[in-house]
């Protein structure tokens, strides 16, 4: 079952929910945080986490034996997350993008960039990422 939270219904969940993450965008992503090691890596409470899930700052999808949440390690730099991400989600979901797509999209390679938009994210480019995420709207 996939439970996409950010439908017309008005949610800002930012939950995927589905028996398995798809494999492909599993590999892409590669390292995985639960929203306990991010709450951890951040020094806040696992309620604070959450909070920036419904608000759009992040992406966890469930994945793993015990369906737990899950966020993609290269979304966190030290105790905070990287640098562009919530404007770049921002463009993805306005360009109507599910999570998962916009996993997909952020851990792809591209060649232009050079190396995947994350990666592109962490070295603080993130204006040529935008630029990318802009030309999908």
């Amino acid at each position: 079952m996939v439970t996409d939270k950010n439908t017309a219904a008005g949610n800002t969940s930012t939950e995927v929910q589905r028996e398995t993450l798809d494999a492909a965008t599993d590999a892409l992503v590669g390292e995985w945080l639960t929203l306990p090691d991010v709450a951890e890596r951040f020094g806040v409470q696992v309620t604070r986490v959450r909070q920036l899930l419904r608000d759009n700052q992040l992406i966890a999808v469930r994945r793993g034996e015990n369906n737990a949440l899950h966020v993609p390690a290269g979304f966190i730099m030290g105790d905070h997350t990287v640098k562009g991400l919530t404007g770049t989600l921002t463009l993805l979901r306005d360009a109507k993008f599910t999570d998962e797509e916009a996993l997909r999209w952020l851990f792809t390679p591209d060649d232009t960039l050079p190396g995947t938009p994350v990666d592109a994210l962490r070295e603080n480019r993130g204006t040529e990422v935008r630029r990318r995420a802009q030309a999908e709207l």
